[in-house]
Formats: C-alpha cells, sequence, structure tokens
C-alpha cells in the first residue's frame, strides 16, 4: 500500500479510489502541471487533499465557492487535518490574522477565493508560504470560451512568479475541447497534460419530454418514478408553487432557493438529504455540496443556459451507480423564451454604463476609490431605487464582472466570529479585576477553542441557552468585550456582496469591450442554440449529443434515451440500418446526391431511409456540399 492509500483509509476509510483518481494524485506528486476533468460526484476533493497531506508545505485552494469553501475547511479540521480559508466576506482584521498562521502554523491547506488573489495583502504574505501544490476549482472561470468566465481567476497566473516551484492542479466538471485547451495556456502549464474520466454516464437514461400540460407531467414523473429526486425551475416563485402542487397530491415535497433565509436553507437540504423529504424543487441555488448517492430523478422544467449546467446539474443523479433518470420538459414556448434571454443578457453599452454608475452611488464609492474593497448590496433594493428592470440590472453587473471591473458574490453566510486580544494572562488579571465577566468568560472559553490565535465562530443563542439568560444579554457581554478591548467581536452578517477589482472610474472612462462583449454574447447564442438542439432534436441519441459536446466523437448510441428508445420502437433494427448505411455511403461515394434522389435509389421503405438519412446528417457521417446535395464524409 503506497502513501496515498494510507492516507485516503486513514482519514476517510476508503481502501479504493475512484477511477482516475489516483493517477491525477501520481501525476501533482511528480510536480507535473495537471488538468483533470471529473464529472459531478467523481471526488475531485480527494485528488489534491490526498498529495497535499503527504508533501511538505502548504496546498493553496482557489475557489469561488465560499459556501463550498467553509464546508470544506470544516470538514477538514473535524478530520484532524488543519486548514483556513480567506474570502471576500472577511475583515481585514481577520485576513490580516488567518495569513499569519498560513505562513507560521501548522496548517495543510489554505482556501483562497479568486478575488483575494490580486489584493497586495495576500501576494506580500504568499512569497513567505511554503505552498507545494496550487489548485485551481472550478477551472473553468478561466477561460473566456468558458460558461461562467470571471477576470479574478485570471490574477492565478501571476502567482507562477511568485511561488515558481508550486505545482498547478487545475479541477472542472465540465470543459468542452477548446475551454480544455485555454485552461492549461492561461494557467502557463509547463508542458500539457490533461487526465479525464469519460463523460458518458451509463446508468443515467436521458430523456427530453414534449409537454404541454407541465403542472401534469410533472407529477406522472414524481408518480412513476420511486425514489428522491430534486426538480429544477428557474423562478423562485415556480419553486414554490410546484412543491406545494405535490404536496397536495399527497407526494412529499418542499422548495428551496437562495431567498430563503440561510437556517431554513440547510434544514431543508438536510431533510432531503435524510430521505424525510423524497422531492426537492429547486433554483440552481440548490447543488453545492450534494453528496447524496441514491437521487433517481433530475427533472428539468425550463431549459438550462448551457449543456454545460445541464451536464452537471442532471449528473446529480445515480451517484451510486443505479438506474437513474435525467428527464426535460419543453414546448415550444420555451423556445421563445429562449430568445429573449439572450436579448436581455446582453445589454446595450449605454445601458451598462448608467447601471455601472448608479451602483457607485448606491454605494457611495467615491471616483477613485473602492478597489479591493466589499460592500454590502441588495440587487432588488439597487434596482427599486433608480427604477432599473432587475435582469437588465443584473446582466449589466454580470457583464462589468466579465470585463473585469468587479465581482458580485452569492449571499454569504458569515456567523458571529470572535477573536481574544489579550494574552490568557492579561485575561486572568481582568477577570480578577471584573468579577461580572468572569462567569461570562469562562462559558465562551469552555465552548470554544482557537479563540486566542484565530477568529472563531460563535452562536450567540447557544451561548445564552447555556448560560440561561436571554441572548440580549450575551450581546450586551460581547459589545462591553469588544468596546474595553478584550476581544474583537464581529456580529453576523448576511448578505451577497460586491467587491470593486479596480477603483471607480467616470464615464467616459469605462470601457465595455465590443469585441469581448460580441464574442461573449457569440458563445452564449452558440450555448443557447446547443441547448436548443439537445432539446428539439428527435433523431440523434441524446447521450451522444451531450458526449459530442464535450468532445467524444465516437461513441455508441446509448439505446436507452428517448431517441433511442423511438428508433427501436419504430423497428429499424441493427441489420437492417447497416445495409440502409451501406447502400446510402456506396452510392454517395460515387457523388452527391439529394435527399429525394438517394430515398428513390436505395431499395427500402422511404421513411426508414429518411429516418437514417436523418440519423447520419446529426451524427455527422454525411453533410451539405453547399447546396441541397448531400456527400459522404471520411
Amino acid at each position: 500500500m503506497d502513501i496515498y492509500h494510507e492516507i485516503l483509509l486513514k482519514y476517510w476509510g476508503y481502501k479504493k479510489f475512484r477511477p482516475l483518481q489516483h493517477e491525477i494524485i501520481k501525476s501533482v506528486a511528480n510536480g507535473t502541471d495537471t488538468l483533470a476533468l471529473m464529472p459531478t460526484g467523481g471526488g475531485k476533493s480527494i485528488t489534491f487533499q490526498v498529495p497535499a497531506i503527504a508533501m511538505e508545505g502548504l496546498c493553496l485552494v482557489v475557489t469561488p465557492l465560499i459556501a463550498l469553501m467553509k464546508d470544506q475547511v470544516e470538514n477538514l479540521n473535524k478530520l484532524g487535518i488543519s486548514a483556513l480559508a480567506i474570502h471576500s466576506g472577511m475583515s481585514r482584521d481577520e485576513i490580516d490574522i488567518t495569513l499569519e498562521n498560513a505562513i507560521y502554523g501548522n496548517y495543510k491547506f489554505l482556501y483562497v477565493s479568486p478575488e483575494r488573489l490580486g489584493t497586495e495583502i495576500f501576494r506580500v504574505r504568499a512569497e513567505n508560504m511554503k505552498i507545494n501544490l496550487i489548485t485551481v476549482d472550478e477551472a473553468h472561470c478561466i477561460s473566456q470560451w468558458g460558461y461562467d468566465f470571471r477576470p479574478s481567476y485570471l490574477k492565478i497566473a501571476e502567482l507562477r512568479s511568485i511561488l515558481p516551484e508550486a505545482t498547478i492542479l487545475a479541477l472542472t466538471a465540465t470543459a468542452a475541447p477548446e475551454v480544455a485547451e485555454d485552461i492549461q495556456d492561461k494557467l502557463e502549464f509547463k508542458n500539457k497534460n490533461l487526465l479525464k474520466v469519460s463523460f458518458a454516464r451509463e446508468n443515467l437514461v436521458y430523456h427530453v419530454q414534449y409537454s404541454e400540460n407541465k403542472t401534469a407531467d410533472i407529477l406522472k414523473v414524481a408518480k412513476n418514478i420511486k425514489g428522491c429526486g430534486i426538480i429544477y425551475v428557474r423562478s423562485r416563485k415556480k419553486a414554490k408553487e410546484i412543491a406545494l402542487n405535490l404536496v397536495k397530491n399527497k407526494i412529499s415535497a418542499d422548495y428551496y432557493h437562495a431567498g430563503l433565509p440561510h437556517e431554513i436553507r440547510n434544514q431543508k437540504q438536510l431533510s432531503w438529504t435524510k430521505g424525510e423529504t423524497r422531492i426537492i424543487v429547486a433554483t440552481n441555488a440548490f447543488g453545492m455540496g450534494i453528496d447524496k448517492p441514491d437521487v433517481r430523478f433530475v427533472l428539468h422544467v425550463d431549459l438550462p443556459d448551457s449543456l454545460e449546467a445541464y451536464y452537471q446539474e442532471a449528473g446529480r443523479a445515480g451517484r451510486d451507480r443505479q438506474k437513474s433518470f435525467a428527464i426535460l420538459l419543453c414546448n415550444n414556448s420555451d423556445k421563445a423564451v429562449a430568445g429573449q434571454r439572450m436579448a436581455v443578457s446582453f445589454p446595450p453599452a449605454d445601458t451598462i454604463k448608467k447601471v455601472y454608475q448608479a451602483l457607485g452611488n448606491f454605494l457611495k464609492v467615491p471616483y477613485g476609490s473602492g478597489k479591493d474593497l466589499a460592500y454590502d448590496f441588495h440587487l432588488a433594493d439597487f434596482a427599486s431605487t433608480y427604477n432599473l428592470n432587475l435582469l437588465t440590472a443584473y446582466n449589466s453587473l454580470k457583464i462589468l464582472e466579465r470585463e473585469g471591473y468587479l465581482e458580485l458574490t452569492d449571499e454569504l453566510n458569515n456567523p458571529s466570529r470572535i477573536l481574544f486580544l489579550v494574552s490568557r494572562e492579561e485575561l486572568y488579571k481582568f477577570q480578577v479585576a471584573n468579577a461580572g465577566f468572569d462567569a461570562f468568560i469562562k462559558l465562551v472559553l469552555r465552548s470554544y477553542t482557537g479563540v486566542f490565535t484565530n477568529f472563531t465562530g460563535i452562536d450567540e443563542i447557544s451561548l445564552a441557552q447555556k448560560a440561561g439568560v436571554q441572548v440580549d444579554v450575551v450581546y450586551k457581554y460581547l459589545g462591553k468585550l469588544n468596546t474595553l478591548g478584550i476581544i474583537k467581536y464581529i456580529p453576523q452578517k448576511k448578505t451577497p456582496l460586491i467587491i470593486y477589482t479596480s477603483e471607480r472610474l467616470d464615464e467616459k472612462s469605462l470601457i465595455i469591450s465590443k469585441e469581448n462583449y460580441k464574442v461573449r454574447k457569440e458563445k452564449y447564442i452558440f450555448r443557447m442554440e446547443s441547448v436548443l438542439h439537445y432539446a428539439f432534436s428527435n433523431n440523434t441519441c441524446r447521450s451522444q449529443i451531450l458526449l459530442k459536446y464535450f468532445g467524444e466523437t465516437d461513441s455508441n448510441p446509448c439505446d436507452v434515451c428517448d431517441v433511442c428508445k423511438r428508433n427501436i420502437e419504430r423497428e429499424i433494427n441493427e441489420s437492417e440500418f447497416n445495409l440502409v448505411v451501406d447502400e446510402i455511403k456506396a452510392r454517395l461515394t460515387l457523388g452527391s446526391l439529394s435527399i429525394k434522389e438517394l430515398a428513390d435509389q436505395v431499395p427500402f421503405k422511404d421513411e426508414k431511409v429518411l429516418e437514417i438519412i436523418r440519423w447520419l446528417i446529426d451524427n455527422d457521417k454525411i453533410s451539405y456540399s453547399g447546396g441541397e446535395n448531400l456527400v459522404w464524409k471520411e
């Protein structure tokens, strides 16, 4: 048993790695820059946590998912592996202390949000850290061709000059071939090195259903497929309505979206994870940290924004490798909605500039100021204050984010934190001199560890219950100790944030790159058209469409999706299919022919010949030669 298997067994209790994990670990352990493509649920975190534990020094993990960051740090600490995190929701004092601990403490992991990488405080301290591995999670965010490009990710390559010896491991669940190439270029890989497993999910049945009554069809799916499921929708209102309708029909269900309080979201997710709730109806806010292997179906009621997003969300079904279903409901009105989304996703440049200036006024950021500062931000309040359409405001901010002017985070849930500013000896003297604080300080010290070295999350309600007092009394004690300089107390905060990644500019200096705007719009349209092709194609295996999108062009039909099932029902058997293909190939090898000419010449029923011709076109076996005639592609 090598050291990596020993670590896996010691900390995680597994004797074997999942497919590709061991290869990735050995690659980075050998000092080779590596891009690893692993589908959702493939165990990406193991691929950097195991080698980092085996090596001397600290692993730097870059991730935009702050909730996931906190979750992984908490889980590592529970395993006895020391880990830290830095993100936009922290105060400067918290960041300063965390960086000091990363340099001088015995820590193995430092999780960092990408917008922190470019700050002076981080760059200066990073030079003194013994970083052995840089892990870039959600690596597709570094590529302008990707579906979630973030300019702050471009700062990662700058670490090369500060940490020339560190190996880079880039991780993502989904990346088309051009995105995979771009990731390696942007991260300045010394040599190209891509490791990936196939995107094929043999136990997952992809099914697209044309539906004029989605409410009725949702009920049919919920009743016909046994076991738990996820239903994805685009609006919070729809999530609640569908969940209530399921409950009305005696189906165990609940709803989930980002507008709910953090505690309620956690409660709903936990209830579903434990199997107390059978079906969760959710927006795409539901997904981070889901580790439930027995999801039997994922149903999309609305078209997703991209096949990357669809593949990730659908891939939450059947992680136990048992038969499961990925179902998409669609109709002609969805096409119209997709067109409207294309239009609203790219507001005119003048509108974007108007939103930028309104934002600066809303947050009271002076011109030339704000760089690297984070501001509490409520989109609905902002849009209402300046009479802006909510979607227009949001999409304008996302374009400003892609241009590198700012970052817009999801809602953060930062618990209250404390740090003792005095030594244990000084604290003892304070307790002796201030007997009224003695019992409360002892309660805090009994309840929490590490309060002298790190900002530590606390729960005021829990402290109040232990002390047998009202929570207001706890707030009063904490506030007073903060005023006296005994502790630094940061109350709980729940809010999305705006981070200015450059100082606020005047209107003349703000540039919305026409070239970038045009390219990104074209890419968005391409992704949306790919979704429409997947949803409305009736001739090509659904699995093959997805696999081809991700660069796997030699896959076979799955035989279980709705298209394959229809083909089987039409009784075009394999031998007959092959005979027709041979006839078509023989004729097109001699010269191009129109569809009608082919159908007339091939000695089989026209409807079967036409069906197979459409299949050959969809699967890139034959193509049009500039006009109406078809040619065979070698």
